[in-house]
C-alpha cells in the first residue's frame, strides 16, 4: 500500500486569474520580445493584443 502526501490526496484548487495578472504576464512577454529583437514600435499594438489575447485564452480555458 503506498503512502499518500497531503498533495497527491487533494485535487487541485483552481483559482480565477484575474485582470491585472493577465496583463502583467503579457507585458512580460512584450518586454523579452522586444529585449531580443522581435518586435519593434511599429507593430507593438497589433502584437501587444495577440499576446494578451493568447495569455487570457490559456489561463481561461
Amino acid at each position: 500500500m503506498a503512502i499518500k502526501t497531503a498533495e497527491q490526496k487533494q485535487p487541485p484548487i483552481s483559482r480565477p486569474v484575474s485582470d491585472e495578472t493577465i496583463l502583467k504576464v503579457a507585458k512580460e512577454v512584450v518586454v523579452k520580445f522586444i529585449e531580443v529583437g522581435r518586435l519593434s514600435p511599429a507593430n507593438f499594438d497589433e502584437t501587444f493584443k495577440d499576446i494578451y489575447r493568447s495569455v487570457r485564452d490559456s489561463v481561461r480555458s
